[in-house]
């Protein structure tokens, strides 16, 4: 009785040609699909394994006459399994069930990988956005020859791997025990088939792809962070048999002199004379999209130290929805003037000015001393003080009498 496993995953007969194939594998492929869903990884590398022989006229041919039992070496047994010949001819794909696990050195993999490329942005570039181009080196498919490497039939089993595309050591390491090694085979590289150097493609020299440069066109939208990715799906290095992975740009945003982001929000430190503080102020900023915004303060509003005001709307544009903007914070900082900044005259009139002063009791009396401040001495930290004269005064009461004479010590029995 034929087998028809391979026809069935597809959901197609024996008689379908290679259009249809690829319509029942591309229907399949994008409902299995992990990325879709991610339950059903194991039927997606079914699917794979079987489309990846029956859309190969020579395997299809062997697995129409022989099926996938009839081509094991020796015979016997149900199912994918055993090491054989079968795997010889298919590599050996995923592990698939019943195949002894595989090696998933061979032809295994159907995705490449990824391929990251950082992009430095700056902050303009996140608030207005922009279209950058880069340009990337790639290897693509030999067009000479479809990925071949040669000429038609050129292909013959490695020698040195037997077709498996790893090699398989054994090292001692004592007594009954043994380290079984693999590794990718050196002669073929793990493609499980060499081409004869007078059949291989002069373009590609028998490598199968070639090296291509691209321009990517990558648009950074208005409100993307620090970090976030924009992917260019299927733009990475193509293998024959192997879907390519993705192209993806990941920013990185340089560090601004002004503005540090805080999600949508923007936040600034800004310093202003204790006179702007006290009597009101006015000042530029520049925006981040050129803009010249006069910020100022309420008449009699007193700036603290320290004061943290917003300006509304004026933060980050929010992605996907540019018109609606974050906030911009301004932390204000308050520079004094310096000492005697003013004459006794002055400081009265200023006075006369300023609120009251909160009234004090200044007690008198002989056990009353006043003190004059003075610049700490960070040198010496706290705690120092006169500790050293003290100590001093100290050991001097200890050894001498008032007259600086040794003082005489007890002797205790």
């Amino acid at each position: 009785m034929a087998d028809n496993k391979l026809y069935e995953l597809l959901g197609v007969s024996r008689n379908a040609t290679d259009t249809d194939l690829k319509k029942a594998y591309r229907k399949l492929a994008k409902e299995f699909h992990p990325d879709k869903n991610p339950d059903a990884g194991e039927k997606f590398k079914e699917i794979s394994f079987a489309y990846e022989v029956l859309s190969n006229p020579e395997k299809r041919e062997v697995y129409d006459r022989h099926g996938l039992d009839g081509i094991k070496e020796g015979g016997g047994g149900g199912g994918f399994g055993g090491a054989s010949m079968f795997e010889d001819l298919f590599g050996g794909f995923f592990g698939f069930p019943g195949m002894g696990g595989g090696s998933g050195m061979g032809r295994g993999r159907r995705r490449g990988e990824d391929t990251h490329h950082p992009l430095r942005v700056t902050l303009e570039d996140l608030y207005n956005g922009k279209t950058a181009k880069l340009q990337l080196s790639k290897t693509v498919v030999c067009k000479k020859c479809n990925g071949m490497g040669g000429k038609s039939g050129a292909n013959q089993r490695c020698k040195k791997c037997n077709g498996r595309g790893v090699q398989v050591q054994l090292r001692q390491l004592g007594p009954g025990m043994v380290q079984q090694l693999q590794s990718i085979c050196s002669e073929c590289h793990g493609e499980g088939e060499v081409i004869r150097e007078k059949d291989r493609c002069p373009e590609c020299n028998g490598k199968k792809v070639c090296n291509e440069t691209k321009i990517l066109e990558v648009h950074v939208d208005k409100g993307m962070k620090d970090g976030q990715r924009i992917p260019f799906r299927g733009e990475g290095d193509q293998q024959p048999g192997i879907e390519p992975g993705d192209v993806i740009i990941v920013l990185q945003q340089k560090e601004h002199e002004i503005f540090t982001r805080k999600g949508e929000d923007l936040v600034m430190e800004h310093s202003i004379p204790l006179t702007d503080a006290l009597c009101g102020f006015k000042f530029n900023l520049k925006h981040l999209d050129g803009r010249d915004l006069v910020i100022h303060s309420k008449p009699g509003e007193v700036i603290e130290p320290g004061k943290l005001k917003m300006v509304t709307q004026e933060g980050m544009p929010r992605y996907r929805n540019p018109f609606e903007k974050g906030n911009l914070y301004i932390n204000f900082n308050v520079t004094f003037p310096e000492n005697n900044f003013a004459t006794p005259d002055q400081l009265k009139d200023l006075e006369a000015l300023l609120p009251p002063r909160p009234r004090t009791e200044i007690p008198t009396g002989e056990h009353v001393e006043e003190v004059n401040l003075v610049e700490f001495d960070n040198s010496r930290g706290f705690g120092g003080g006169g500790g050293h004269r003290m100590e001093a005064y100290h050991d001097d009461d200890e050894d001498e009498d008032g007259h600086g004479h040794p003082r005489m010590q007890c002797q205790h029995q």
